[in-house]
């Protein structure tokens, strides 16, 4: 089974002299006995490079590696290490499991607290836990960073009970020194890189600067970006891919989508989720992802995309290359991270297209921003009051001018840009536009990356590949047992509401609990009452009872316009433009005006049940061009494509799916060719 965190380092030999990581590498010391680095390439004294931190997934060749290296760490940053707990096999003693911690981790026992001995302890978080895996490598499961005491300089003492073996071992300097290095360089040197290059040293990428016209490929990503390709070809018939090529002949950009991730743009590409966190996290694969979102509310792949860098000339190559691939689609909607470039390159590719801020990205990264102001936590439920409770501009702009007033922080430059970027993220400037559920307008929601469970920042594009179809398959058997669930189960109603009856026949089972919830939670609006007549539309008030700060009872209004010959009904909360459904306080305005049913309008085909089994994604096809083959072979294929989601659901599907095409062909085959007149 695919472990998402696995992530194997490799040992290299030094482009400069060939000599193996961890045999006799000679440290010069200067004078004063301290070790001065050289550099890889020349051998001349370089500055001192910042240890790389732990992280989960890497891998060592043993435990006393694993442990040295975070001793190596723990120098570099400043603080002790001590072992807090290990777990041996019963007959053989052999250790298979460890938490490495900070020495300011925990406090003293009660009997020992009036020792004279000071108490250095703190209860410090930072750790690392550990565990020998099948490979027989160490890797690490487990780490926290943060500590809760001031660092000091930094440290050469660690805290570890060792056998006289592991003394021995460690006892001379050189020894030491030669392990230290061995680690370090585990972790910089590059584990694929061509053996002839003149640079192995992998510092951060940095993809504007050091890489502007090329894919930072090794030589092992290649092959791998060759073998995938040709097995996609020749199993996957509809498989689609393009190459951006400098004119060196070097790969700038490369974007691929598979038949199913193309069929699938055409039933949700409507809004799509273009994740590039891959790329502003700063992984080891230059990775982009088109998401979109089905009918069960599940997240669907749309395509996938490697990028030379974070410039405008990458993402216009890449946005250009999922609209060809979609036949010229282009999303109503497409939610992005914060991105001058890709603003840029949205607004040149997608003119038409509403391009939007993703919220939860921006609510992630505010203990980071403002994690150092002196009012933090205050600042912070200021501002998630502003974003998420304002139903009017006027409340959000009275709301955030107070923050910035109370708290000083009209300077602050992060919240500065956050304001003058408001109308692309705030949700209450967001309310016309149409997000099928991807708002993320609630604090509990959050956009999360596609393959966030199965690539992480070590993880080589040769891994990823590998495992690229296994995460795909996952996600259509996540789709087809919710298919199934849908067509077969019965729903259980709980009120006697006529809405709920009514979608209960038509939705699929989660969105039809989502909008389930909604009428349920129409019980908790206790007043609905008419404000004003506004010409034929009609102006209601509908109060309802909130759990507000503290789990206090909070009464909150809501303005709903009713319009009853156009059958038009809505709300200042927008639930269903971001969600795609009524909210609780429209249904209340339907149910008070004795509407019994959901105005059609109301009731989204991309939600539905059997929404894939009639909907034909190519609107264009009653407009086939009598000579043009190709658009034949694309036509046909979509719609077979319908047959073979649909047989694949069991094995009695599949035998009808079979015989029904076995028929096809056979009529086919019985057509014959008109004489030319």
């Amino acid at each position: 089974m695919f472990d998402p965190h696995n992530s194997v380092m490799e040992e290299t030999s030094l482009a400069n002299n060939g000599t193996p990581l961890g045999q006799g590498i000679e440290i010069p010391q200067d004078t004063d006995g301290e070790r001065t680095e050289f550099d890889g390439q020349n051998g001349v004294p370089q500055e001192r490079k910042e240890f790389v931190a732990p992280a989960v997934g890497m891998e060592f060749e043993s435990y006393d590696d694993a442990y040295n290296y975070y001793i190596c760490y723990a120098k570099e940053v400043g603080f002790c290490v001590r072992v807090k707990n290990s777990w041996f096999k019963r007959n053989s003693r052999e250790k298979y499991g460890a938490v490495l911690c900070c020495s300011s981790q925990g406090f003293k026992r009660i009997k020992d607290v009036n020792r004279i001995r000071k108490e250095t302890r703190t209860g410090c978080p930072a750790m690392i836990r550990m565990r020998l895996v099948d490979s027989k490598r160490w890797r690490i499961l487990e780490v926290t960073l943060e500590h809760n005491h001031v660092l000091g300089a930094k440290n050469h003492k660690s805290i570890k009970k060792m056998g006289i073996g592991t003394k021995r071992k460690l006892q001379t300097s050189s020894d030491a020194e030669v392990r230290t290095i061995k680690l370090y360089r585990a972790l910089v040197i590059d584990g694929g890189g061509n053996e002839n290059s003149n640079s192995n040293v992998r510092e951060i990428r940095d993809f504007s600067d050091h890489y502007p016209n090329q894919l930072n490929l090794k030589k092992c990503d290649i092959q791998a970006i060759y073998n995938y390709l040709c097995r996609m070809q020749l199993t996957n018939p509809n498989f689609f891919y393009l190459m951006d090529f400098s004119d060196e002949g070097q790969v700038k950009n490369m974007f691929w989508a598979d038949a199913r991730s193309r069929a699938a743009g055409g039933y949700f590409g409507d809004v799509i989720f273009f994740d590039n966190t891959y790329l502003t996290n700063r992984y080891e694969i230059p990775l982009v992802a088109f998401v979109g979102i089905n009918h069960h509310g599940q997240s669907m792949l749309l395509g996938c995309g490697l990028v030379s860098g974070e410039t405008t000339e990458s993402y216009v190559w890449l946005l250009k290359a999922w609209s060809t691939c979609m036949s010229g689609l282009f999303p109503q909607t497409i939610i992005t991270d914060r991105c001058k470039f890709l603003q840029s390159a949205i607004a040149e590719t997608f003119p038409n297209s509403h391009h939007r801020f993703c919220l939860s990205h921006i609510m992630r990264k505010v203990p980071e921003k403002l994690g150092g102001l002196r009012n933090y936590d205050t600042i912070k439920k200021a501002l998630t009051k502003a974003v998420y409770e304002a139903l009017k501009p006027f409340d959000f702009e009275a709301a955030w001018g107070f923050m910035i007033q109370h708290f000083g922080v009209g300077d602050h430059e992060w919240l500065q840009s956050l304001y003058e970027d408001r109308t692309r993220w705030a949700p209450v400037y967001l309310k016309d536009i149409f997000f099928a559920g991807m708002a993320s307008v609630r604090p509990c929601e959050t956009l999360n990356a596609f393959f966030d469970r199965y690539v992480h920042k070590q993880t080589p594009l040769k891994e990823f590949l590998d495992k690229y179809e296994l995460a795909l398959q996952k996600k259509y058997k996540e789709e087809a047992v919710s298919d199934m669930e849908s067509r077969n189960s019965t729903l259980t109603l709980k009120t006697r509401c006529s809405f709920e009856m009514q979608l209960s026949k038509v939705y699929t089972r989660e969105i039809f609990k989502k909008f389930q919830l909604e009428v349920e939670e129409m019980y908790s609006c206790f007043s609905t009452t008419q404000l004003h007549i506004d010409g034929p539309s009609v102006i209601f008030l509908v109060k309802e009872r909130v759990l507000g700060e503290g789990n206090r009872r909070e009464i909150r209004d809501y303005e709903v316009l009713y319009n009853r010959a156009a059958a038009e009904v809505r709300c200042i909360c927008s639930c269903f433009n971001f969600n795609g459904y009524l909210c609780r306080h429209a249904l209340c305005v339907l149910n008070f005006n004795g509407v019994e049913e959901i105005p059609s309008k109301y009731i989204l085909s991309r939600w539905k049940k059997d929404y894939k089994r009639w909907y034909v994604p190519d609107q264009e096809s009653s407009k086939v061009d009598g000579t043009d083959r190709v658009q034949w072979f694309d036509q046909l294929y979509r719609s077979a494509l319908q047959v073979v989601e649909e047989g694949a659901i069991s094995l009695d599907h599949y035998k009808v799916a079979l015989e029904a095409f076995e028929e096809s062909l056979n009529r086919v085959h019985d057509v014959e060719e008109k004489p030319e007149e």
